[in-house]
This record gives structure tokens, C-alpha cells and sequence, in this order.
């Protein structure tokens, strides 16, 4: 008694090797195959790249907001002043602020903070900067701005002077050991009104926190002298807290709140940036889908293929059918055929993928230098370089992807090679 051969058997896979490296001649299809695997490699790698600057773009910037701002910032909530009739906002008791928000779970950081609008000057340049007066040992705790790797000049003697961005050092023309002056319109108080105050101080360190926008305007001033510099002794204006896992400020929002009283405001990372965050999302969401109709185009390429295969292999269709050869080997024959093809080419773009996400780098050094420079403008896309960061899961989407469509596509053309009938196949033969 006969039985029936296991699905993909050995002899499946010989025919349907035969059939893929068959010659034009011979009734192959080797250029169609050729363009389906070019087509689906270069489709996933797009895919895998464009998904690896994706993540790496929301991971750099993600990284940069919380690498030099506060991931929850607390505010009071002010009450009106008797003399000028303007709400006062600021925070008289803010170490005992400070210490209540330190006894919160996951809070890792608290610092009383200063903040104002000045104009920088040194060697007749001017700028407009933004202030930020805080304490040596709070400043040493922000990752991106205490970086000894990308920072210049001794953080140790940030109360002798003022640390600087590397924008503001460029506009101005200064590095370290030379001044600037700083120009607050809002100064001394006299009998004949306000007039500005001017102070000078040494540059004593530069940072770059990986953003355009807060290295071209932030100055970091020490806490006591940012108090009589912009006359807020003895108060702050807000608190800057760190917390463990910024993912999940939002659910930690509440219990801030009520540990500064009720008093108090807090405004999240993702209060400040959260509609940036969401634009991207919808440019990520929108982009998977126009690539994965890139996919599916090249897919379809499979299509035409293996409709040329099975009309050029009718004759062979016709004779291994008589031999015995049954619908369901048939149809996997060609399947075999069209998803050898997808599974090569998705490999290929993987590789491919991978490569460019590991060495954008050098790639986008090299793209730069033969368009002669300026390809990258941070002042116009915020940061210094175009990142990459290659993720798991974004690979597993794209191999997934491709793989599901290059098999769908070969579904058709394989049935319509099961169905045919080996009479008609061989009639004219």
C-alpha cells in the first residue's frame, strides 16, 4: 500500500530548487527572481533603518530633556502682592519643600531653582540667555551638563563663576577664563526707579547637553548669586525634582503634589514636550505604513515570478501530476519557490539594516563630506547628529512583516499551479 509523502518532503525542495536556478532558456525565471530578491532586501532595509532613526531620534531627545531639565517641576501656585497687585509665585520655605518631595518613593533628586531673562555680553556680542541659578551640588547631578566627556573647564569651581552652553560660548566668542557680563533690565531699586544691574563673572565651565535650544541659551549661575542678582532672596522659584523611572512621572504626579501641599503645582517632562512626543508617534505610525506598502509592492514582485514559473512549468506541471505527484506537492513545490525568495531577501535587508543602524556614523560622516557640509543643521533639527538606536523588536516587526506578505503573495500562484489539469497541461504536448 502506497502511502503519502510528508508535507515538504526532500523531493519538494529539489524541484522547486531546480525550478529557481533554472536558466531562461530552460523555462526558468532567474531575472524575476533576482528583481523579487533586490526588491524585498532593499524594502526591509528601508523598513529596519527607518525604524532604527525612529527609535534612536525619540530615545535621543527623550534622553536629552530628561539629561538637563527636571522630569517634574513644582511650582506654588502664588498669591496676590499688596504693593504692585501681581501674584507672587515664589517659594519662601523651599528646603522644607525640597525635604518633604525627597521623602517621596522614587524621587532621587530635588533642587531649589532660579530662573531669569538676561542679555550676555563679552567682546561686543550680545545674546539673549536664560538664567537658571542653582547649587553646585545640584547641578552636579544633571547627567548631560556635568558630562566630563563633552564639557570643558572644572565643574569644581562652578561658585567662583558661571558654566555656559556651547551655543552661548560660540555666540559670544568666549571659552573658558574669559567673562561675560550679565544684564538683567530688572536691578537695583533706587530712589529714581529700577536700573539695570551688571555684573561680570569668569566662565569657568562649558557644557553641551545635546540640544541646539538649551546649549545656545542657558547659563548656569550659583544659587545664592542668582538671588541677588534677579532680588529674590531668600526664595526660589521653583523646584526641580529627578525621580527613578521618568517613564512614570504621570503616576507620581499626585503624591508630589501632596507631599509640597496644596500650595503647590507640578508640571511633568511630559506636560512640557508631550505634544512633540505625540507628533512623532503619529510620523512613526504613518511611516510603518507607507513602508510596509513598499514591502508589499516588492512582495508582489514574488506574484509576477511565479505566474511566469508555473506557465513556463506547465508541461513539467502535467507530467510529474500523471507520475503521481499530488495538488497539495504541487502547491508547495511553488511555494517553496516564492518564500525561498522572501526569506533570502528579508535576510538580505536585515543585514543590510543592521549595518547602516550600527555604522550611521561613518555613513552620514561620509554622506556629508561628498555634499560638500551643512547637511545636518542642529539649529533647525535640535540636536547635533541623526541618531540610531536598533531595537529587537523593531527587527522582529520588519523580518515578521516581510515574511508574512512575501507567503500570502505566494499563496495564488501556487494554488493556481496545484489546480491545473495535467490533460490540458500536456494536450498540445
Amino acid at each position: 500500500m502506497a502511502t503519502t509523502p510528508a508535507p515538504f518532503a526532500p523531493f519538494e525542495w529539489m524541484i522547486a530548487w531546480r525550478y529557481l536556478r533554472a536558466k531562461r532558456a530552460e523555462g526558468g525565471v532567474s531575472v524575476m527572481t533576482w528583481i523579487s530578491l533586490i526588491g524585498i532586501t532593499l524594502a526591509v532595509f528601508a523598513l529596519i533603518a527607518t525604524l532604527a532613526v525612529r527609535s534612536g531620534f525619540r530615545a535621543e531627545f527623550v534622553d536629552t530633556i530628561l539629561g538637563a531639565n527636571a522630569h517634574v517641576t513644582v511650582y506654588s501656585a502664588g498669591s496676590v502682592d499688596a504693593e504692585s497687585g501681581r501674584i507672587n509665585r515664589t517659594i519662601e520655605n523651599f528646603d522644607t519643600w525640597a525635604e518633604q518631595l525627597r521623602n517621596v518613593d522614587g524621587v532621587t533628586r530635588v533642587a531649589p531653582l532660579v530662573k531669569g531673562q538676561v542679555m550676555a555680553s563679552a567682546q561686543n556680542r550680545n545674546a539673549g540667555v536664560q538664567v537658571f541659578g542653582m547649587r553646585a551640588k545640584d547641578l552636579a547631578g544633571l547627567p548631560r551638563i556635568a558630562d566630563p566627556e563633552t564639557g570643558l573647564g572644572d565643574l569644581a569651581l562652578y561658585e567662583d563663576g558661571v558654566a555656559i552652553g556651547t551655543g552661548v560660548a560660540r555666540e559670544l566668542g568666549v571659552s573658558v577664563g574669559d567673562r561675560i557680563r550679565l544684564i538683567s533690565p530688572n536691578g537695583v531699586k533706587t530712589a529714581f526707579g529700577t536700573s539695570p544691574r551688571v555684573n561680570a563673572y569668569e566662565v569657568v565651565y562649558v557644557f553641551s547637553a545635546g540640544r541646539y535650544d538649551i546649549d545656545r541659551v542657558r547659563v548656569y549661575l550659583p544659587f545664592a548669586e542668582a538671588q541677588a542678582f534677579f532680588n529674590k532672596e531668600g526664595v526660589a522659584d521653583e523646584l526641580e525634582v529627578m525621580v527613578e523611572d521618568p517613564e512614570r512621572v504621570d503616576d507620581m504626579a499626585v503624591e508630589l503634589l501632596r507631599a509640597a501641599g496644596e500650595r503647590s503645582q507640578v508640571w511633568t517632562w511630559r506636560d512640557s514636550s508631550g505634544g512633540f512626543l505625540r507628533a512623532l508617534e503619529v510620523e512613526d505610525n504613518v511611516m510603518f505604513v507607507i513602508l510596509s506598502i513598499l514591502v508589499l509592492i516588492a512582495a508582489m514582485n514574488i506574484t509576477s515570478g511565479l505566474i511566469m514559473l508555473v506557465k513556463n512549468k506547465g508541461r513539467d506541471i502535467g507530467i510529474l501530476r500523471t507520475m503521481g505527484l499530488t495538488e497539495a506537492s504541487v502547491l508547495r513545490v511553488f511555494f517553496i519557490c516564492g518564500a525561498f525568495t522572501g526569506i533570502i531577501g528579508t535576510a538580505c535587508g536585515v543585514v543590510l539594516g543592521c549595518l547602516f543602524a550600527l555604522y550611521i556614523d561613518p555613513i552620514f560622516s561620509f554622506v556629508n563630506y561628498v555634499s560638500g557640509g551643512g547637511v545636518w543643521d542642529p539649529s533647525i533639527r535640535g540636536i547635533y547628529a541623526l541618531p540610531a538606536k536598533l531595537q529587537l523588536w523593531d527587527v522582529l516587526s520588519a523580518v515578521a512583516l516581510s515574511l508574512s506578505l512575501s507567503f500570502i503573495v505566494t499563496i495564488f500562484p501556487a494554488r493556481r499551479a496545484a489546480r491545473m489539469n495535467p490533460v490540458e497541461a500536456l494536450r498540445y504536448e
